[in-house]
């Protein structure tokens, strides 16, 4: 017998008695501000919440709203952003807030907010749904996660994307969810994050249990299949670590397209299949100076490779001119460099 479909108020009742309480999530009674909406929603993007909670507050602090972000010079946006990983959004982060400054505002529908620098169909809906009660269903791996349960789809990811998003479309012709489209979002995201967890759901606790063809059949904790996973390619790198007189660590800004684009970085070798030997890397140096290779490894993983640096240090000889690049304390060095680049600062400290 099939499961009852399931009903958006059951969900939006539960939503009502046990939201999470975020940073960027208005209360009941508060306006919902479509720049706090953006902003952490582009933070989220492969990042934890555990992990963007304090620093949505600091990012906020600095630039609190959408004109003071477009009217900041690129290196503070970047310094604010070391450590979030992903640096194409914060270089689309910048380029979208200059463009909505410079049209007066956020637009409220999803294809005019696709419409924007580095906003993309997910982003779009959910600011759409989240900050103005569109009645669009964005989907994320938690609204997936759910999606794939309630309908025990078996297809595995990401082949079922397609499916899955036209199930979770079908959302809206519940007129409970159609009048509340920002909070039935953010309901499925809570049910997802807190019930209808990858690993042991919380199925006895889940307000659409009854309407779950998963659960029904004894398969949830098994859903979303995926498919493997291909290995990462290995690359290498060394980095060169140099110090002036007074402590003062030499960085240099990374071009503004490509990887990391637009950061700063421990000055090194381009990455490559390969591992360098001495000689082959010293050729990259950014000074002539006493080099010293510490040993152990930096590793660091990107979404398609593994990467392997080595890292050599020296001290700038007192009769040598400092090259180019930025000198900063050790302290401000670690807090304006990618997650990347802190592991060879912590190399050079083990």
């Amino acid at each position: 017998m099939p499961s009852p479909r399931p009903s958006a108020a059951d969900l939006l009742a539960w939503y009502d008695r046990h939201r999470r309480i975020l940073p960027w999530r208005a209360g009941p009674t508060e306006p919902r501000d479509p720049y706090r909406v953006w902003l952490s929603e582009v933070m989220l993007q492969q990042t934890t919440v555990a992990a963007v909670g304090p620093r949505y507050a600091r990012f906020l602090a600095r630039f609190p709203t959408v004109g003071a972000l477009a009217a900041a010079d690129w290196a503070a946006v970047a310094e604010e952003w070391a450590g979030l990983g992903y640096y194409a959004r914060a270089r689309n982060l910048h380029a979208c807030a200059k463009a909505v400054a410079a049209a007066g505002g956020f637009p409220c529908s999803s294809a005019g907010l696709a419409a924007l620098p580095g906003i993309g169909p997910y982003t779009a809906a959910a600011v759409a749904a989240i900050a103005f009660d569109a009645p669009v269903v964005a989907v994320d791996g938690n609204v997936e996660r759910v999606v794939a349960r309630l309908h025990a789809i078996e297809d595995p990811l990401p082949a079922a994307k397609p499916r899955l998003t036209a199930l979770a479309a079908g959302f809206m012709e519940d007129p409970a969810a159609r009048a509340r489209p920002g909070d039935f979002l953010q309901a499925l995201f809570d049910l997802g994050a807190t019930i209808c967890t990858p690993r042991n759901p919380a199925c006895a606790l889940c307000p659409w249990q009854a309407g779950c063809a998963a659960h029904g059949a004894g398969i949830a904790p098994t859903l979303p299949r995926k498919a493997p996973k291909r290995a990462r390619p290995l690359r290498h790198g060394a980095h060169f670590l140099l110090r002036d007189a007074a402590g003062r660590v030499l960085l240099r800004r990374r071009p503004a397209e490509g990887l990391l684009g637009g950061m700063l970085e421990v000055p090194g070798t381009p990455w490559r299949d390969m591992p360098w030997d001495t000689p082959d890397a010293l050729l990259h140096a950014p000074a002539a100076a006493p080099w010293r290779r510490l040993p152990g490894l930096a590793r660091h993983g990107f979404t398609h490779f593994e990467l392997e640096m080595v890292l050599f240090t020296a001290t700038l000889p007192a009769a040598g001119a400092p090259p180019a690049g930025e000198w900063l304390d050790a302290p401000a060095a670690r807090q304006g460099v990618p997650s990347v680049m802190r592991r060879l600062l912590d190399l050079a400290q083990a």
